[in-house]
Formats: C-alpha cells, structure tokens, sequence
C-alpha cells in the first residue's frame, strides 16, 4: 500500500480524517449546545475564547481560530507534519462545527450543572478520540500533545487539566462570577477523565502478586480454579533469606476476591499485594 506521511498509508491516513472530523464534531457541537450558552469555560484556547468573546465583538470561532495559528506554528518540530496536518484540519473544522452547532443545533441552558456534566463528557469523547490518533484541535490540547513528548507517564487528560486551570481562573475573573470557575472546573475534570479512559483504555485490571514458599500450589490451583494464567518468579526472603517464589497473576475487578480467596486457601501464609493496571494487551484482555 502506497506510503505517505513517512510510515503512514493511505488506510492510516482515512482513519485518521474519520477520527479527526468526528472528534471535532463531538466538540464543536458541545461547544455550542452546552458550554457557551451557559458561560462556560471548558478550559483551552476554547475556554479562553468563550471568555473573550464576551467581552469582544469577535464570536467565539474567530478567537479560537486566532489563538491557534501561532501555537501551531511553535509545534511544528515537535509533532512532525503528519500531526500538524490534522491538528489543522481539526483546527479549522472546530471552527465551523462550532458555527453550524450555534446556528442549527439546539442550545441547552436550563441547568448549568447538567450543562458543565454533558458538555464533559461529549469534549472528553472527542478530544479523546483525537488524542487516540496523535491529533489535536490546537490551543492547550496541542500543548498537552507536546507535553505528552516530555512527559510520557502522565496520562493525557491530567496534564490537559492542569494547563487548563489557568483559563479557569482567567474565565472566572472576565465573566466576574464564581460560578463560572465551578462549572467549569466540572466540566473539565469531567473530560480530563473520559480522555484518560479512552486513552488509557477502559480494561482495567488488577495485577495480584502473591510471596509464597508454595508457589507451584498456587500456579496450579489459579490454572483449575480461574480462567487465568500466572508467571512463577524466583525469590529470597530478605529477612530469613530463605528460598521463595512470587506468583504474579493478571484478573479482571471482578473475581480479584474470588482469586484472593483461592490464594489464602492454598497457602494460609502466603503475602500477597495488589496493584491497579490500567492497561492490559494480550489474551482475555485487549489486542494489540
């Protein structure tokens, strides 16, 4: 298959435009039905637009077109011209999801709790899918992909979320109401979440390790008694420097007491921890 973008195909590249049209849908339009019409700030340079059209004769498209140009610009060598691409094209098309939204689609402002709730998890979604592909719609999501670079370990929507805190407070001060900052501090920690979930991926686990000096017991009774497999590890005893084994096993939320259980029946004297995997690649869980 023919080969653009460097290691990209074109089958790369379609998937990529259907991402980044339906993400930037999913934002535009919770843009226009849900933030804006109830002077929320959802943080980014649509935050911060949302704000200073308030107080500006410009609509709020115009402001976030603006604001974006100079930051795509700085992320050039950072992102390569593949993300810069559809950054733009996702730029462009917030600009008019945002604008068919305002003029089409009906404006939600009975509750703004409700309103800060839906307009997070509907940009979450988006951004999310966006972020999935290496994409942004500029501003401090652009930021974040860019930070992402320095700062791999940190989930994506927690580093949005905080470069986002600061429009907040500059929304709060424009709009002279404290409300302001509340919902959308809502709002923004609500897709800081839904981000990290789609990123991150929703198969989360827990990773059950167990010191044991009946390590193949244990293996044998997780292989009969569940539908997982285990890994045996050699061990000493820090203190009696004795001879032990650690079985680490991977399980699902919801049979850790089932297999927490089955350990302590097969060794009373066993030490066993538990630790959160918030992604897992492989059998019984997700392909890669």
């Amino acid at each position: 298959m023919k080969k653009i973008f460097g290691d990209y195909t074109i089958h790369d590249v379609l998937i990529d435009l259907v991402y980044t049209v339906v993400g930037t849908a999913l934002v535009g339009f919770s843009l226009s039905m849900f933030t804006v019409p109830n002077d929320i700030a959802p943080g980014g340079v649509s935050g911060l637009a949302t704000a200073l059209a308030y107080i500006t004769p410009l609509h709020v498209s115009v402001w976030t077109l603006m604001m974006n140009i100079p930051l795509m610009i700085a992320a050039w060598r950072k992102l390569g011209p593949r993300a810069i691409f559809f950054t733009l094209i996702a730029t462009l098309l917030l600009s008019v999801f945002i604008e068919a939204g305002d003029r089409w689609l009906p404006q939600y402002t009975s509750d703004r709790l409700v309103a800060s709730l839906m307009g997070g998890v509907l940009t979450g979604l988006g951004m999310g899918m966006l972020f999935i592909r290496g994409v942004s719609t500029g501003g401090t999501d652009l930021l974040a992909l860019i930070l992402k670079k320095f700062l791999p370990n940190m989930p994506t929507g927690t580093l949005l979320m905080f470069v986002d805190a600061s429009v907040v407070a500059v929304a709060a001060l424009i709009f002279r109401d404290f409300d302001v900052a509340i919902y959308s501090a809502i709002t923004i920690y609500v897709f800081s979440k839904v981000i990290d979930t789609l990123t991150q991926g929703v198969d989360y686990a827990k990773v059950i390790y167990t010191v044991t000096q009946r390590g193949e017991e244990i293996a044998r009774a997780l292989n009969e008694h569940t539908d997982r497999g285990s890994t045996l590890i050699p061990a000493f005893g820090g203190y009696t420097m004795e001879g032990k084994q650690i079985v680490m096993t991977v399980t699902r939320r919801s049979v850790v007491a089932q297999t927490l259980r089955l350990i302590r029946q097969t060794d009373p004297k066993s030490f066993t921890f538990v630790m959160d995997s918030t992604e897992v690649h492989g059998e019984g869980f997700r392909a890669d």
